[in-house]
């Protein structure tokens, strides 16, 4: 364990049973149609490339990179496009593949935004949900695990931009972000 890292919320094991059945769920539900994960960067790296070795129906991917955190542990509310998917959503089913859904904040705007491209559907996927911080109600198609309310780290999770690649999923020390 990272010294930095107070305890293991997630191994990587229960991690890895937990991707896999999401992905049965999701080849279930998107059989026999034009499924495009989308992922989140940089946090949704890890889970995306799990999820989508374990889904087996055809798939397609593209990215999207928004911003509300900066180096903060908590949103800001406002949500930046940095870099946008880059193919049309014309008659595609869109799941927005995501590390953790916090506020809400984020996750609301990207799902507008990806209906107003004309997308077929837009549903989400997220390994985490924390919902005692929601702010917006939004609907989560697809929870790995509810986590209470403590900064997480690991699996594509960071704080400052550290701590991505731990194949576990942890709870940040407070002495490192107080």
């Amino acid at each position: 364990m990272h010294k930095d890292c107070e305890y293991i919320m997630l191994s990587e094991q229960k991690i890895q049973e937990i991707v896999s059945e999401m992905a049965k769920k999701i080849s279930e539900d998107y059989k026999g149609k034009n499924l495009l994960l989308v992922g989140l960067l940089k946090g949704s790296v890890m889970f995306m490339s799990d999820l989508m070795k374990e889904i087996s129906i055809d798939c397609a991917i593209d990215f999207i990179c928004v911003s509300s955190y900066g180096a903060g542990t908590e949103s800001s509310g406002r949500v930046n496009v940095v870099k946008d998917i880059s193919q049309p959503l014309d008659g595609k089913d869109v799941l927005i593949v995501e590390d953790i859904i916090d506020s809400g904040n984020t996750l609301n705007f990207i799902t507008k935004y990806f209906e107003a491209k004309n997308a077929a559907s837009v549903k989400i996927c997220t390994m985490l949900s924390k919902p005692s911080r929601r702010v917006v109600d939004i609907p989560v198609d697809y929870v790995g695990q509810e986590v209470p309310d403590e900064f997480v780290i690991g699996y594509g999770l960071d704080y400052a931009e550290k701590y991505r690649n731990l194949p576990y999923i942890g709870v940040l020390k407070p002495s490192v972000y107080s």
